[in-house]
């Protein structure tokens, strides 16, 4: 008799090896604009830069094939004025085939592994647009793919929690 325990980690190994490859990746849509140049600003901004991040999944009609979109905005104000600086807003895909992972675990993976596959893209198209939009390059810190899942299952939980309440 064995005390050996499956865990979701082996079970994907005993069912074969999880298979992920990146097939496609592409700009879905950009914006930048500088508002700095366009309204002008006085003296030397200081920048308070804010980046919001949304992520999307979505089944393909090919067989194990998933599109993950990553939509950045990020956002310079001057910390003094508050005036902006710049925004740019980037939506960012790429095409997944994936093999061999349990059908639990499907939805983690897609919104937790393949952003962070994606991120170093995302991140180098970031400090080329700053850069050549007359900006000091922004090298972007690195997200925390698995905080921003649970925030989204807390978000998502307390909606419906609300929604079940009478008014």
């Amino acid at each position: 008799m064995s005390d050996e325990t499956t865990t979701p980690e082996t079970e994907a190994t005993e069912a074969g090896p999880v298979r992920a490859n990146i097939l496609a990746q592409y700009i879905r849509d950009m914006s930048f604009e500088n508002a700095l140049v366009q309204k002008g600003i006085s003296g030397q901004p200081q920048p308070n830069v804010q980046v919001q991040v949304n992520l999307d999944a979505q089944k393909r009609d090919v067989e194990n094939q998933f599109e993950v979109l990553m939509k950045l905005t990020v956002e310079s104000k001057d910390k003094e004025t508050a005036a902006p600086l710049f925004m740019l807003e980037l939506e960012y895909g790429s095409v997944f085939q994936i093999e061999g992972l349990p059908e639990d675990q499907l939805h983690p993976f897609l919104l937790i592994e393949c952003p962070r596959l994606m991120f170093p893209f995302v991140r180098r198209i970031v400090s080329d647009v700053t850069r050549d939009g007359g900006f000091p390059p922004l090298n972007l810190e690195l997200i925390d793919f698995v905080a921003l899942y649970r925030q989204e299952l807390m978000r998502r939980r307390a909606d419906a929690e609300a929604a079940q309440k009478p008014n």
